[in-house]
């Protein structure tokens, strides 16, 4: 069922494939933003995948974060989310992100619950 207190945990570590100069957000080897935002991400969603119901997925519609502090190759990250309040089909999330060295980044993410067959036809259907 979900209910606020439902807690995710996902690690990664930083390496050439996750960083700012390969994922084209800027030109340094450290841990790039938009690899943060993905891991804050399959965090939220991971966390409640099992309670959605069958057939049933959720999908990003939000996110807030700031990221706070570099990490460099080689260092270990990990994310945490918790499910902060439930609206009708809606999740909001707190989500935070940190190294070996404390929090690099931080902040809201939100997700509705859909239905993957309809969802998906739906997306499909912008092709026609």
């Amino acid at each position: 069922m979900l209910e606020p207190g439902i807690k995710g945990k996902e690690e990664v570590k930083v390496t050439k494939e996750n960083t700012a100069k390969a994922l084209g957000s800027g030109e340094l080897d450290v841990f790039a933003t938009p690899a943060m935002v993905a891991l804050m991400e399959k965090t939220a969603w991971k966390s409640v995948a099992a309670e959605v119901g069958e057939g049933n997925g959720t999908v990003g519609t939000l996110l807030n974060i700031s990221h706070l502090s570099a990490s460099p190759l080689g260092a270990n990250i990990v994310c945490e989310s918790e499910l902060v309040e439930v609206k009708g089909r809606e999740l909001i999330f707190k989500v935070k992100a940190f190294d070996e060295k404390g929090l690099i980044g931080e902040g809201e993410h939100r997700r509705f619950v859909v239905n993957n067959e309809k969802f998906q036809t739906k997306a499909n259907n912008k092709l026609n």
